[in-house]
């Protein structure tokens, strides 16, 4: 009498389930992607950054590896001759391209690299679903998806790209690099330890129930998503302040709602900066300084304000790394001044980084 695991493993094999491999998708019955774009931008009028004189600006357009759109802003050396260094730019966390990033791809094309600004998956003009959504392990592959498209055009050297993250992408940088070594030289200004501080705050000002209780919230949230309700947000950028607001709210307020203020277009200026409530809790999962040392050789530049509260995090980041590495304090510097203060950011000393990083 046959066993019932043989008259089982028979009745997969009428069904066409028992085959023990799979013939591989030929490229040509894959998928297609959408084919990448760049398109020249002639307007120099920007209301949160500048186009420097000598520097063309063009949007590009390209998927990452899921087939999810990347979008970006790229700004190139009008006289580049042959193939050039290139440097992919992340904006802060609950931030668009437009803000941050563009000012210092701007500056750095200026100097002779092409500069990607990028936005990141969920945010700005780039794909995703949800919008605002929290997805690390996305996040970092925003910047690999980057270096596949800037080490396939035929004006960069693929040999020689490196990244920079501002606040959160910072965190987002290092992530990446730490599994992409095409990434030849991490650089981060202002950094956050996004997955630290949702779980404990800055200087462990979050305890532990006030973490869970975020968690079970988001967890609670994607009934209501699941069934179809109206999307959710939560955190961001204080929308008023008065003068018993804590400096760092007002400081975030300064920018995000006056000087440095961007509202994507067709986006709700209500959710500007805030992030997905269901998705909010995978930031606690979100450890990107463990194995930071295993980036090195490649050289990384840590740049933080003299008085910004967000110190702690490249601190600890600077200590993790392997040499060459390199701590650069800006004196009377905060977190958000670092963002556009063109006076304060030091573009000399990230020129010399990448240049010397990027031969």
């Amino acid at each position: 009498m046959k066993s019932i695991h043989h008259l089982f493993l028979a009745g997969l094999l009428l069904l066409g389930l028992g085959a023990t491999t799979s013939a591989p998708v030929s490229a040509a019955e894959a998928p297609k992607k959408p084919a990448p774009t760049m398109t020249e931008i002639t307007s120099r009028d920007f209301k949160t950054f500048s186009v420097r004189e000598g520097v063309r600006l063009y949007r590009a357009s390209f998927s990452n590896q899921y087939g999810m759109e990347i979008v970006g802003y790229m700004f190139m050396p009008a006289n580049l001759e042959g193939k050039g260094r290139a440097i992919v730019i992340g904006h802060p966390m609950g931030a668009s391209k437009e803000q941050a990033s563009c000012v210092y791809a701007s500056e750095l094309a200026s100097r002779g690299f092409v500069a990607l600004a990028v936005d990141q998956i969920f945010w700005g003009e780039s794909g995703g679903i949800p919008r605002h959504g929290i997805a690390p392990d996305l996040y970092a592959e925003t910047f690999c998806a980057a270096v596949d498209f800037l080490g396939t055009r035929p004006f960069v050297d693929r040999e020689k790209i490196g990244i920079l993250g501002i606040c959160g992408s910072g965190s987002f940088v290092i992530s990446a690099a730490k599994i992409d070594p095409r990434m030849k030289a991490v650089a981060t200004v202002s950094m956050y330890n996004i997955g630290e501080m949702r779980r404990s705050g800055i200087r462990g000002s979050v305890s532990l129930e006030q973490r869970k209780k975020v968690i079970a919230e988001a967890a609670e949230q994607r009934y209501a998503n699941f069934l179809g309700d109206p999307q959710v947000f939560t955190g961001g950028a204080p929308f008023k302040v008065d003068e018993n607001s804590p400096a760092t709210r007002k400081a975030s307020h300064a920018f995000y709602h006056g000087r440095g203020e961007f509202v994507p277009a067709g986006e709700p200026f209500e959710i500007n900066t805030r992030s997905d409530k269901a998705s909010n809790a995978a930031f606690m999962n979100f450890y990107p300084f463990n194995d930071i040392e295993t980036i090195s050789p490649r050289p990384m530049l840590f740049i933080m304000g003299e008085k910004a509260h967000s110190r702690p995090f490249t601190e600890d980041a600077y200590a993790r790394a392997a040499e060459p590495k390199e701590l650069v304090v800006v004196k009377d510097a905060g977190h958000f001044d670092l963002y556009d203060r063109t006076e304060l950011i030091p573009f000399d000393r990230l020129e010399r980084f990448f240049a010397d990083s990027l031969k």
